[in-house]
């Protein structure tokens, strides 16, 4: 009695019925009483569909033929491990029909509608029970619907109850039952019902209850979610386990009574023992940061509707154990900051893959809990000094300088405007002639700004834009000190792409989105673009290892080579540390949501340094060492 399965064909469906045991059903309950059935059904069938002519405008039931309901969108690491599910008002997964188990197929047949292989969209007898319950009750109190019927309703029609409405129910489950196999109305009815706490269709339902797949349940457990269907949240076994029971083994005597459980099961299924799984439909997610940015990514390239209600499943590029310990070294080093005297300071951390442009961490704060805003992906604030490498890179590019270069650190005054502008080092002093390797390694602002002066600030935004920095920027003298607005993420990006000599793909949080049956809907594989100059790309990284080795950027000297950029605002508004080896370019960003100073003296190399050394070490650890290749082993450029 265990083991009865569905009958795909329509014939076979309406002659006797979709599961084997119910073959024996007709003759138990005698051939007379069969005949009035079927006598009642014609009488009851013929009068609705005359009353159909006054329900001309109800919904046209043939589009059911393609509907697709909305489903529960769930986000993965990049291992697989489920990190959130987004959805709109109905957590949904849909599930064929054969991997739902028999076991909960017959015992929601027997508690909601057993005849269902027999009738045509509606009950004779249950119309008639209730019609009678209804007519000395002087109101609606009972349904008498068929599961049929229930569908057409959650699909088409209002939940008030009035006879107008129930008439239109029938109308509606007999069309259906014309157009639609029984197989097809029960697979579309199961996925469809509600079955509490933000539960729409049996699979999020049982993994809810019971934390396995619909294909799992058993007896015991089939039968106390089928009795949550009436009044889901009052049986809530969350709620009441009591009530819970109490339905269960109704359940059980109806599938007793129908003769399709044996003495044997259904004294089995009640002492079986009932493990709850936990409420999972308002989770928060496990990492915030990373699906919040995957979530905004998709709504951009697909619309919001599709995010919410497409039953996506989404592959990031994130293992969720390294973003996790990414997650601990900066709430770390926000406590030790806030020691040092950086009062309500905030971490932003981007690690990018150069070799893919995968995102492999995104921190967007110190706290989600306090606080979502993704400061690593939405707050746009001033690069300082980490802003240098783009110009040198440019400069490199043109084919007149090269990373021993000489340029004069004096003082020098440009026409800005109405008046004269008068760039400054940070230390206020001037060192006289050095390489560009000494002036970037050294940080020195007054030689940077000639050398953007020479080849053109137009040339440099131009280099901006090509490595995905899209903030607005205009080619003004100042334009190498980083007075410009950028996000962690896109100064990863960008540092990514020298890394890979030139090479570049999308920065991305994710590899791969299909729907639910497998359909590839984005496919972010690397398809790599050459798109700066490989020698001028080697050269810069070249140059920014020296920034580690004897200049600014000490504090973030590792156990391999390493290049990297430190980056100060005249006010200590922000400071970075901007970094990289040859399998991983990471960006940190400090400061204040405020945009106030955080202490003065407050330096990238000093403050935040630290910081990146401490995450790249635990980031590659176990990781091969691996050097950078030489500009000698690239082509340099033309003069241009």
């Amino acid at each position: 009695m265990s083991s009865r399965t569905f009958d795909n064909k329509r014939s076979q469906q309406q002659s006797s019925s979709g599961f084997e045991f119910l073959k024996g059903v007709g003759q138990v309950a005698g051939g007379t009483l069969l005949s009035v059935a079927m006598l009642t059904s014609s009488i009851v069938a013929g009068g609705l569909v005359g009353l159909a002519v006054s329900f001309r405008n109800l919904p046209d039931v043939r589009q059911l033929r393609n509907f697709f309901p909305s489903e529960t969108t769930y986000i993965y690491d990049i291992k697989g491990k489920l990190l959130t599910s987004i959805h709109g008002e109905a957590n949904r997964e849909v599930v064929p029909l054969d991997r739902i188990s028999p076991e909960l197929k017959r015992a929601v047949l027997a508690s909601e509608d057993s005849d269902f292989y027999y009738h045509h969209g509606i009950n004779p007898k249950g119309v008639g029970r209730a019609l009678v319950t209804n007519w000395s009750a002087g109101g609606v109190r009972e349904g008498g619907s068929t599961i049929t019927m229930q569908l057409v309703k959650n699909l088409f029609l209002s939940r008030k109850r009035a006879f107008t409405r129930k008439i239109a129910e029938s109308v509606l489950a007999i069309r259906l039952e014309q157009i639609l196999p029984k197989d097809q109305i029960l697979e579309m009815y199961l996925n469809q019902v509600y079955w509490g706490h933000n539960n729409y269709g049996i699979q999020t339902a049982s993994r809810s209850y019971f934390n396995k797949s619909a294909e799992s349940l058993n007896l015991a457990e089939s039968a106390m979610i089928a009795g949550l269907i009436q009044a889901p949240e009052e049986y809530s076994p969350f709620i009441n386990m009591n009530k819970a029971k109490y339905q269960q083994k109704e359940v059980l005597g109806r599938m007793l009574t129908l003769g399709w459980i044996t003495q044997k099961e259904y004294d089995n299924a009640l002492k079986q023992s009932i493990k709850l799984g936990k409420i999972r439909s308002f989770q928060g997610s496990a990492l915030p940061y990373v699906t919040n940015a995957v979530a905004q990514e998709i709504a951009r390239k697909f619309g919001r509707e599709a995010l919410l209600k497409g039953g996506m499943r989404i592959q990031t590029t994130i293992d969720s154990n390294f973003q996790r310990m990414a997650e601990t070294t900066v709430r770390r080093w926000h406590e030790r900051l806030l020691g040092q005297g950086l009062y309500r300071n905030q971490i932003a951390l981007a690690a990018v893959d150069p070799r893919t442009h995968f995102v492999k961490a995104l921190v967007g704060g110190v706290d989600p809990k306090t606080s979502e805003f993704n400061r690593a992906t939405q707050a746009l604030r001033q690069p300082g000094s980490s802003f240098k490498p783009f110009v040198y890179y440019t400069a490199f590019a043109t084919g007149k300088y090269g990373p021993d270069s000489t340029v004069v650190d004096a003082p020098v005054s440009y026409r800005d405007g109405s008046g004269w502008y008068h760039p400054r080092n940070y230390d206020g002093g001037y060192a006289g002639a050095m390489s560009i390797r000494s002036a970037l390694s050294m940080s020195r602002n007054i030689p940077v700004i000639k050398v953007g002066k020479s080849i053109g600030m137009n040339r440099v935004v131009e280099t901006c834009r090509t490595l995905g920095i899209m903030s607005p920027m205009e080619p003004v003298t100042s334009l190498p000190l980083g007075a410009i607005g950028v996000t962690p993420l896109e100064m990863a990006s960008a540092y990514a792409t020298f890394a890979n000599y030139g090479w570049q793909s999308p920065a991305t949080v994710i590899v791969r989105v299909t729907d639910s049956s497998g359909n590839v809907l984005l496919d972010n594989t690397p398809k790599p673009q050459l798109v700066l100059d490989p020698w001028a790309s080697a050269a810069v990284v070249d140059v920014m290892r020296s920034v580690i080795t004897s200049g600014t950027g000490k504090n973030a000297a590792i156990d391999r080579p390493a290049a990297g950029k430190t980056g100060t605002t005249s006010s200590e508004k922000d400071i970075w540390f901007v970094g990289t080896v040859p399998q991983l370019t990471t960006a940190v960003w400090v400061g204040r949501d405020d945009n106030r100073t955080l202490a003065h003296g407050a330096t990238g190399g000093v403050m935040v340094a630290p910081i990146w050394r401490d995450f790249m070490t635990k980031a590659l650890k176990g990781v091969p060492v691996e050097n950078f290749k030489s500009p000698s082993q690239f082509r340099r450029p033309k003069v241009n």
